[in-house]
């Protein structure tokens, strides 16, 4: 929606709640309380004849379960509602083909979540230059890690608020994402130039400038350290551990240990990501990327018995390279970017970039010689450069010739972009 010069934005703002031992246990007791309620709305579908899966059938049914045991009681009420309406949507999106057609949650692959669908609940106000307060319904006032400016106190209108929040759980505890809705005035055209971007495992960004965007291990040596030993003992556990038989409380231990690690790794990954993506945006006014299909490339070497694979082994350590380095996400990040600050982001076809010499257009096999080094085989050129770097610049050269998918709702399009003399992209 749009006012004149000013453009409606919704977004979210997560922050680490730090929650007291009486707090958690009650937090603890509602996202349970959630994951319950969702399975037995589930349950009540199935049963149901068609006729009778109405909106307001439905909610009879969750006042009812809600009367008549006590542990979903500990949820609240508009919590509840939030549930009923999740699961309605999931049957939307499925009947529109967005989605697969929603199941039951399970306990240990269910992230834990509590919605609190009005805004006006929370009351939130900053106490401190790190630190918010927050109220939770039924838990209380809790504090909460103060990393981004919210619309409360005076800076809050009708324009400019919070429509509600959700309760998330992960491996490094609770945390509470803030659904903020802004009026912000409408981007002005980035006047910064255009730039062609190569992803890749050993140079994990690569500019058609020749800039590129790396980063060390996530984790320290110490800490990879205590993740092998942790895997190493549950491995060690697992052995001992009889199929059917109940799961002993150290090997949980040892997998929410493992967990945290891997959360912590990932957290940094991203901190990583935004930080790039940010710089990126606010550089260039067109980003050009490679329209990439992850899941292809991630695909199995295994192959069948009758045609066993070759190189297996290292096409999973290949594919799990490509999963830590999260392409999609960046991608994800660099859309939105772009658009708030004015920019366009591209996408070009991937087929052919890497062996294509950016220099003279030619393209010839056995040009990239080794995975960071191309050298051109044409007798009349013989460039030589970094592969990444003339990958980036033949997938801009792409766009200026006006082949382009252009990322719109969440899926590409084609657009033609706007033709230009067909020189070699340097």
């Amino acid at each position: 929606m749009s006012q004149g010069s000013l453009v409606k934005r919704q977004f979210g703002r997560r922050a680490r709640l730090a929650l007291s031992p009486a707090s958690a246990v009650k937090v603890d007791d509602q996202a349970p309380a959630a994951r319950t309620l969702w399975n037995l709305l589930h349950a009540w579908w199935r049963m149901m004849p068609k006729e009778r899966r109405t909106l307001t059938n439905a909610d009879a049914a969750i006042r009812q379960a809600r009367k008549d045991i006590d542990f979903l009681a500990v949820l609240p009420a508009q919590a509840a509602q939030a549930v009923l309406k999740t699961y309605f949507r999931a049957w939307k999106n499925c009947w529109d083909g967005r989605a697969a057609a929603p199941n039951f949650k399970g306990r240990f692959r269910t992230v834990m979540s509590v919605d609190i669908p009005q805004g006006r609940d929370l009351h939130v106000t900053r106490v401190h230059r790190r630190w918010g307060m927050v109220d939770i319904p039924k838990v209380g006032r809790v504090r909460f890690r103060w990393t981004k400016d919210l619309p409360v106190g005076r800076r809050a209108d009708e324009e400019n608020r919070i429509t509600g929040a959700r309760l998330v759980e992960d491996a490094l505890g609770w945390h509470i994402a803030f659904r903020v809705q802004t009026l912000e005035a409408t981007p002005a055209p980035h006047p910064g130039p255009e730039v062609g971007i190569d992803v890749g495992v050993t140079v994990p960004l690569a500019l058609s400038d020749g800039t590129t965007y790396e980063h060390g291990e996530w984790l320290t040596d110490k800490e990879k350290a205590t993740l092998l030993h942790l895997e190493q003992r549950a491995a060690q556990r697992k052995r001992h551990h009889k199929s059917g038989e109940r799961t002993s409380r150290r090997l949980h231990h040892t997998y929410d240990r493992i967990a945290g690690l891997r959360a912590k790794a990932k957290r940094r990954a991203l901190d990583w990501q935004h930080q790039t993506t940010t710089h990126i945006a606010r550089t260039y006014g067109t980003v050009v990327v490679e329209a990439l299909t992850i899941t292809s490339m991630v695909k199995s070497a295994k192959g069948t018995i009758e045609e066993p694979g070759k190189n297996v082994a290292q096409k999973a350590g290949l594919n799990r390279s490509i999963h830590a380095e999260a392409w999609g996400r960046t991608v994800t990040l660099l859309a939105y970017k772009t658009a708030r600050h004015g920019g366009t982001l591209v996408k070009a076809p991937a087929p052919g970039t890497s062996r294509r010499c950016s220099a003279c257009g030619f393209t010839t096999p056995g040009s990239r010689e080794s995975q960071a080094v191309f050298v051109c085989k044409n007798p009349d050129c013989g460039w030589s450069g970094n592969a990444d770097h003339n990958r980036a610049r033949n997938v801009l050269h792409l766009y200026r010739m006006g082949l382009a998918l252009v990322p719109a709702a969440g899926r590409a399009v084609v657009r033609r972009a706007k033709r230009v003399k067909p020189t070699a992209a340097r």
